[in-house]
């Protein structure tokens, strides 16, 4: 296969793209929609029961902007339990997302997201809170997905 870790009872869905998947982990009870782009190359951990919507690209790598060899860096990216994800955000390098937080659609996250947040805009900034009482397990299916 691919090496990406997977837990049990994930769902991943058609046109999605890993980037060095062998440093990928994907929990268990998850949904990645899709069209969703997952970059491994500095690592990527995701929990259980997160669920990723269409669209989102989640890096581990980029340019520095003010290298004069136009250097690459990045930081591992990390996402904690029962984290939403909207349509077309994107998660920027060394980001870790708290458990319960939510990403809206569009929002460009750049920085740390604390658990039970509700984070958008670009740049993502903090909207709204989630009540500490997730206890959900997603067990998503999409036929032919």
């Amino acid at each position: 296969g691919l090496g990406v870790r997977l837990g049990r009872r994930t769902s991943i869905h058609r046109n999605c793209r890993f980037y060095r998947p062998s440093h990928v982990t994907i929990g268990a009870h998850c949904v990645i929609l899709r069209d969703v782009l997952l970059d491994g190359r500095r690592g990527l951990t995701i929990d259980d029961n997160v669920n990723i919507s269409e669209g989102v690209m989640v890096f581990s790598l980029h340019h520095d902007m003010n290298s004069s060899e136009f250097a690459a860096e990045g930081g591992t990216v990390s996402i904690g339990d029962h984290v939403f994800i909207g349509a077309r955000a994107i998660i920027l390098p060394g980001v870790t997302i708290g458990r319960g937080a939510v990403v809206a659609a569009g929002a460009v996250v750049t920085k740390d997201v604390a658990p039970l947040s509700i984070v958008g805009g670009v740049p993502a900034r903090e909207i709204g809170s989630r009540p500490d009482v997730l206890t959900y397990t997603l067990d998503y299916r999409k036929f032919l997905g």
